[in-house]
């Protein structure tokens, strides 16, 4: 080989190792790149942002409706209890009188749990507050309150809080298993098992050398130095969807829709009340207090290898929480607060307020000379007066679900559509007329009703059936109605809008004249679930591309300001001058002609389920209760 071949393979070979080393520098920086990127997106996942709130003077009047107790803690020698609605406190007369109220000094957000621990930032002992969909209120005894609220969603959505004694809170979520937050990161709880990461947690209980965490669909789970261990139905646990658990250091009590099972040391032992609800448990001194959704309390005695259940106390309804704070035994529920005595048995402490609503589920709002009547997704409807008091309360097998409340003053009659049937109701708020499937209606759950001039038209998930002089009739796909799932009903004379699961279709008297989808118009989303008519349009209401616009000419208009808005079932009204539509998880949106804007502020809930105007009073209703407010007084942004 020849000294000019020689030196230009060492010069090739030189730039194979330059182009190769290139190549390397290129990788790893990629890789270092790709490191950087993913470090940079679990840090923008886990971080939060602290609020500190104060209250304020609210603009809307909230509707009291009958307390639902759900939880309680001790801070101090002071007794805080929690509702959906609010904080409250227990008074040294036994009153309880509100102290922080959803929507004014908490964020719009129903409240979930509470704890009491250390605060992770300054070691303070601070009453922990978890809401539904804004992540955690940090409380002082003076009422100075500091939200956590992570920016990654799954974070906010909270069911149970574990303080631990080294400063860090445990935190149980509704869809993203259990996390930690440890004053700097909101993060997912590390452990060998990724269930734990994912999921509904029910309940949260130990220290930190043991930790027990139940949750809905996957049994439990026992954490202990550093290792996880899952107990579902096969290790003894009676069903895997698990409501509550109590823990005193060596054994675990799980309550269970159909039973308790005690496990020691990690092992199972026994069942305990076999085929008892198990909503909330606490030991007592040898015994293990079981309260139930419908059997009250039962007191069970934890000696011997055979449990005795003693009698129970079925007056006690809903118990939600049972506590033991210094000398006193506390039952929470949806019948009130109740307090255990040597002597009495359990003895009720409160019952709720006077005139208050029945329930806070609102589903549907109408004015009716002078009243409000209310609906409810789970609990019939209420007569509301004037004075945001309680008039008069229908609830039975058809009186149940309440999809829609409409006044028909040319026939004096109310008529209200449930999931089990079309009623018809005096003014009074007297039962007169039931009609279902066996008097000629497609189906028997009714999701709206207009009435006209000749008698009135019924939506149903099957289509739409017309009442009138000519007799009774049904209309669905067949017939050429877009889609048969009717959610919402428009009216002018004899034209009719009916809103669908698939689109939009108009009608004369009742045939169909067109019908509008995604594939031939211009709408955006083809789930329709609202209708009114404004200043001579439609206002239609969708569920994924909020209101949309459908004039005479069937020409359809966007509003930029929608963004993919979720409109709730016929949530939506329509005045001379403004339209109010009710979002699901997005407050008010206001229409005034010209733009849209959002309120939020001071609601009990940003979820708006139904609203309604009384001559200057705007009702919204919402899943966490009814607020009112003078149209004048709306906030302008």
């Amino acid at each position: 080989m020849g000294p000019a071949l020689r030196r230009r393979l060492v010069l090739g070979g030189a730039g194979i190792c330059v182009v190769l080393a290139g190549l390397a520098v290129a990788v790893f920086r990629e890789a270092s790149n790709e490191v950087d990127r993913v470090e940079q997106r679990a840090e923008e996942l886990y971080r939060f942002e602290t609020i500190r709130r104060r209250g304020a003077q609210s603009p809307f009047g909230i509707a009291a409706a009958t307390p639902r107790w759900i939880d309680g803690a001790a801070l101090g020698s002071q007794l805080y209890l929690a509702s959906a609605t609010g904080l409250h406190r227990l008074g040294a007369d036994g009153q309880i009188e509100p102290f922080l109220q959803v929507g004014v000094d908490l964020p719009s957000s129903p409240l979930t749990c509470l704890a009491v621990g250390l605060d992770p930032r300054s070691g303070e002992r601070r009453l922990f507050v978890g809401t539904a969909g804004e992540g955690i209120a940090i409380v002082s005894a003076e009422g100075e309150v500091e939200m956590i609220r992570a920016h990654h969603e799954a974070f906010r959505d909270i069911t149970a809080l574990l303080p631990l004694d080294t400063g860090r809170l445990v935190v149980g979520t509704q869809h993203s298993g259990v996390a930690v937050f440890d004053g700097e990161r909101l993060a997912p709880f590390q452990s060998d098992h990724d269930a734990l990461s994912s999921g509904h947690i029910t309940a949260l209980t130990g220290d930190d050398s043991e930790m027990w965490v139940g949750t809905l669909q996957r049994g439990a789970f026992r954490w202990i130095a550093g290792a996880v261990a899952q107990i579902g139905e096969a290790d003894g646990l009676p069903d895997r969807q698990v409501l509550s658990i109590e823990w005193t250091g060596n054994s675990a009590f799980v309550g269970t829709p159909v039973g308790i099972a005690e496990f020691r040391d990690g092992a199972f032992q026994r069942i305990l009340a076999d085929g008892f609800f198990a909503t909330a448990l606490t030991a007592n001194e040898g015994s293990l207090w079981a309260g139930s959704l419908d059997e009250g309390i039962v007191e069970i005695s934890l000696e011997g290898q055979r449990p005795r259940p003693g009698r129970p106390r079925p007056e006690i309804q809903g118990v939600n929480r049972l506590l033991i704070l210094g000398e006193s035994s506390l039952a929470l529920a949806d019948s009130g607060v109740w307090e255990f005595d040597q002597a009495l048995g359990w003895t009720q402490v409160s019952s709720g307020s006077e005139g208050a609503l029945t329930a806070r589920n609102v589903s549907a709002l109408a004015a009716v000379a002078g009243d409000l009547w209310v609906g409810y997704f789970d609990r019939g409807l209420d007569v509301v007066g004037g004075d945001a008091q309680l008039r008069r309360h229908v609830e039975d097998q058809h009186v149940f679900c309440v999809n829609r409340i409409v006044d028909d003053p040319a026939r004096d009659r109310i008529l209200v559509a449930t999931a089990n049937g079309l009623l018809g109701f005096d003014s009074s708020g007297v039962r007169r007329e039931l009609l279902r499937k066996s008097d000629g209606l497609i189906a028997d759950h009714v999701t709206d009703v207009a009435p006209r001039a000749d008698g009135f038209v019924v939506a149903t998930p099957a289509g739409l059936t017309f009442f009138d002089a000519a007799g009774v009739r049904s209309l669905y796909a067949f017939h050429g109605l877009v889609n048969n799932h009717v959610y919402a009903l428009g009216t002018d004379g004899l034209r009719l809008l009916a809103g669908t699961l698939g689109g939009l279709s108009t009608l004369s008297g009742d045939q169909v004249d067109q019908s509008f989808t995604t594939a031939n118009s211009q709408l955006d989303h083809n789930w329709i679930s609202a209708i009114v008519n404004f200043r001579g349009d439609w206002m239609i209401g969708t569920y994924g591309a909020g209101v949309m616009r459908l004039d005479a000419n069937g020409l359809w208009t966007r509003f930029p300001e929608m963004d993919g808005r979720e409109v709730n079932p016929n949530a939506m009204i329509a005045t001379g001058t403004h339209v109010y539509v009710g979002l699901l998880d997005g407050g008010l949106l206001v229409y005034d002609g010209d733009r849209w804007r959002i309120v939020a502020e001071g609601l009990p809930s940003r979820n708006v389920t139904a609203v309604e105007i009384e001559g200057d009073r705007l009702w919204v209703g919402t899943d966490n209760g009814l607020a009112y407010i003078s149209e004048t007084a709306l906030p302008e942004r």
